[in-house]
């Protein structure tokens, strides 16, 4: 179960980098960075 939970968490770090990239105003690249921290955290399996 937990290589599903990583898998799908990956998916979704992968869809927010690439938003964060293809994104063209600061605020919403600051957003998107936000994001990244907690979804990294998580992918390396730090609470």
């Amino acid at each position: 179960m937990t290589i599903v939970y990583l898998i799908i968490l990956a998916f979704v770090l992968g869809l927010v980098i690439w938003n964060m990239l293809t994104e063209k105003k600061l605020v919403n690249q600051i957003t998107a960075m936000m994001v990244i921290i907690p979804l990294v955290l998580r992918l390396l399996m730090i609470k």
